[in-house]
């Protein structure tokens, strides 16, 4: 019997057609994903596609966005919580293999 390696599930999260709920591009956050974030994320927020998004959830209806080149004590970005209609989707197109 093959049993599934923990590392099969987050490839096929990565191949999936629909966007993870919740995405961070912090790398310690626990919604980090490197082969989402690869794959291109662009995030629509009430209609208006934003560019600097930083982190996102569908589900609570909220984006952080960086403000500018300001950073924290710690060398983070400082962000803003905006809340509204947010869809993610991705970047690239899917490959049809015949």
């Amino acid at each position: 019997m093959n049993e599934p390696s923990s590392s099969e599930p987050v490839a096929e999260a990565a191949n999936a057609d629909t966007p993870p709920d919740r995405l961070s591009t912090e790398m310690r956050s626990p919604w980090f994903d490197a082969d989402v974030l690869a794959r291109g994320i662009g995030i629509r927020l009430n209609g208006v596609e934003k560019h600097n998004v930083e982190e996102y959830c569908i589900s609570e209806g909220w984006i952080r966005i960086a403000m500018g080149k300001t950073r924290d004590r710690k060398g983070n970005a400082l962000t803003i919580k905006l809340q509204g209609d947010v869809q993610p989707f991705f970047r690239d197109a899917p490959q049809n293999n015949p």
